[in-house]
């Protein structure tokens, strides 16, 4: 394989995973914006940030700075994993004070 043949082939693989990336993020915006479940919501926000990791790897791939998108990766985890912990002890706490995981009945709460 020559010099180009390759460029070429990890451009084409680089379209590939983008448009993975594309179907990802919409299926998380479609699922913020249309669901009253709060899990289903913070699925949506993982679906979202899911499709976010797949880009900046399949970038840092191409690019040939893999490294970075390694450790830029490793970041974003560790701040995903804090934000679905928060996000976990909020739904357990609107559940114990609604009784419903809608999202609608979280405008009963008050002070």
């Amino acid at each position: 394989m020559s010099g180009a043949t390759t460029i070429t082939l990890l451009n084409n693989q680089w379209l590939i995973y983008m448009m993975f990336v594309i179907i990802l993020i919409f299926l998380g915006i479609y699922c913020l914006l249309t669901m009253k479940n709060i899990i289903k919501l913070l699925i949506g926000i993982e679906v979202f940030s899911k499709g976010i990791s797949l880009a900046i790897i399949s970038t840092g791939f191409v690019k040939n700075n893999i490294l970075l998108a390694q450790s830029i990766m490793i970041t974003f985890i560790v701040i995903e994993v804090v934000v679905v912990a928060v996000a976990l002890g909020i739904i357990i706490n609107i559940y114990k004070h609604t009784g419903s995981l809608d999202i609608r009945k979280i405008t009963n709460l008050k002070g």
